[in-house]
């Protein structure tokens, strides 16, 4: 009775799969039609505040037992493959393959879209400016270590603009081919992954010789590990799956709350407002006293809620100079933001507004 209830099951999520995939093909006939306007009035392919819409939308009217969290996972994905039929599209980002960054890459492209791994922020930066790439990924801050500093100066030297932003946790498997921690003898990883998984590492092998062999990236660790006998990796899970790594603890790292902060750059990309958005800004403010002050009190006076405010060398002149990176709550086009802008047009540069993820 039990075998047979099973297979009726079974039936009818293969039948219920089945009509999935005619709707997803139906879906895409329709994005190919899309993508022929598109590109015939060059309107950018990536819309994120389009895609936020939709999920928003999916989620308030569904009665299911999806969550939001849910939907939004099923349907990044969808997007990303739609966009490859509209227009495949370059997607840039440091690597190398296997990191945290071709992760974020990965969670908002797809992992059909067609990626290119560089050796340096500036590399993605220069692929973006000189066409070679349409979109790229970098990281601007970890809440444990803090601001990438090279990326926002570059977003100050060059006319790039940040499209998106991706919050993504941070987690850290231990892969090994061994079957016991005792056998064990070598662990690679990138120093940063070993700084942050202190309390795994020392509960572990504590009074163990176990040699820590850091290595520049958790991606060449999971390779390591994965062919030399006796070796373990601390890296990303896409790491471990790209080198058949067995993982053998999951989220070793010691804090729970561990989140690195990357941005999608694109060049001359402007997205439209969302109703939830965020806008980051360059400032550079004169030598006048309160100079300073006096703009950030402009932004109080016009309600705008600051949350971000990073100061930069300016790295020009013999003096003591600096430039402020600002992230504020709303769109380059609502009312009272580009009031403020405009008003202080000589001394702001504005890099982007985009949807509000964190």
């Amino acid at each position: 009775m039990h075998e047979k209830a099973l297979k009726e099951l079974r039936k009818k999520v293969d039948e219920l799969d089945d009509k999935l995939i005619e709707i997803l093909n139906e879906r895409i006939s329709v994005i190919k039609e899309i993508g022929k306007l598109k590109r015939s009035s060059k309107t950018a392919i990536y819309r994120p505040e389009r895609e936020k819409s939709i999920i928003d939308r999916l989620y308030k009217n569904h009665k299911g037992a999806l969550t939001k969290a849910a939907i939004e996972a099923i349907f990044l994905e969808i997007f990303a493959i739609s966009r490859n039929f509209e227009l495949p599209e370059l997607v840039a980002y440091l690597g190398p393959e296997g990191s945290f960054t071709h992760q974020a890459a990965e969670s908002r492209f797809g992992a059909m879209s067609e990626y290119l791994a560089l050796d340096s922020i500036s590399s993605v930066f220069e692929a973006i400016d000189t066409n070679r790439a349409r979109f790229g990924v970098v990281p601007l801050e970890n809440n444990q270590e803090g601001v990438v500093s090279e990326t926002i100066d570059l977003l100050g030297q060059l006319d790039i603009q940040i499209t998106a932003e991706i919050p993504l946790p941070i987690h850290f498997a231990f892969g090994t081919k061994c079957e016991k921690l005792s056998d064990v003898k070598r662990i690679y990883s990138k120093d940063i992954g070993f700084k942050q998984c202190r309390k795994f590492l020392r509960e572990s092998f504590n009074g163990a010789k176990v040699e820590y062999v850091p290595v520049n990236s958790t991606s060449k660790a999971a390779k390591i590990a994965a062919e030399e006998e006796g070796s373990a990796a601390l890296c990303s899970h896409i790491a471990a799956r790209m080198h058949n790594l067995p993982i053998l603890f999951d989220n070793v790292e010691d804090s729970t709350d561990n989140f690195t902060r990357f941005l999608i750059i694109s060049k001359n990309i402007k997205n439209q407002l969302s109703g939830n958005d965020k806008t980051s800004l360059l400032a550079r403010t004169s030598d006048k006293p309160g100079s300073l002050m006096m703009l950030l009190q402009d932004f109080y006076k016009a309600g705008i809620n600051m949350t971000k405010l990073e100061s930069r060398p300016a790295k020009r002149g013999k003096t003591f100079k600096y430039y402020f990176y600002i992230d504020i709550d709303g769109h380059i086009d609502d009312p009272h933001i580009a009031e403020v802008v405009e008003k202080h047009k000589k001394n702001i540069k504005w890099l982007g507004s985009y949807v509000k993820m964190c």
